[in-house]
């Protein structure tokens, strides 16, 4: 019969999954990193992780979304600090282009590859992969909700923003010299394109 935990015990073990879960994942990746691994951090029992996560890759998922929504909130408290009509197409590609260059410095970030994002989502119930692109969805249209003119679809720059991500993560198979510039000029065709 499985322990019963009190709300203070429940919330410390997924506080300590996510911590452990985190180290796990910037040190060996998604394939490598074990629920043994995680739990003998812990320190509880691998039948009590079961309790709180049905899988390795929903914890992790977890994980990776903490560190999204912190990234999504520095984003919008940046845009909402901007006016909405004196904005122009380079103050909103800095803007834009310095988060991206944040990104790539985020220790879970980083290692992730498009090989192991797809390991991960491939083994998440297909209900949680579809959840979170609604979520990214709306996430831009939250942030861009005061200063895109309205009949924008802003789905289509979701999936293109998205794309600029996933595009970093191949940052190691581009010419270094030109990355940077190439990444702006792709951030500011988007901006163009979004604004006008």
């Amino acid at each position: 019969m499985p322990k019963c935990y009190s709300q203070q015990e429940r919330e410390y073990i997924i506080k300590r999954l996510k911590e452990e879960a985190a180290k796990c994942l910037s040190q060996y990746g998604i394939k490598r990193t074990t629920v043994d691994e995680i739990v003998k951090r812990v320190k509880i029992p691998k039948g009590t992780f079961y309790l709180f996560y049905k899988s390795k890759e929903l914890l992790l998922f977890d994980v990776i979304l903490e560190e999204h929504d912190k990234i999504e909130k520095q984003l919008l408290e940046a845009l909402s600090s901007l006016n909405p009509k004196e904005i122009t197409f380079e103050e909103m590609t800095d803007l834009l282009f310095s988060f991206f260059k944040a990104v790539e410095d985020i220790p879970i970030l980083k290692m992730l590859n498009s090989g192991e994002i797809e390991i991960l989502t491939r083994k998440l119930p297909e209900d949680i992969v579809a959840e979170h692109l609604l979520q990214d969805n709306s996430m831009i249209e939250r942030l861009f909700e005061k200063i895109v003119p309205k009949g924008k679809n802003m789905e289509v720059f979701s999936v293109a923003f998205r794309n600029i991500y996933f595009a970093t993560l191949h940052k190691n198979e581009f010419d270094e010299r030109h990355y940077d510039d190439a990444l702006k000029l792709l951030i500011r065709g988007l901006v163009i394109q979004l604004l006008q």
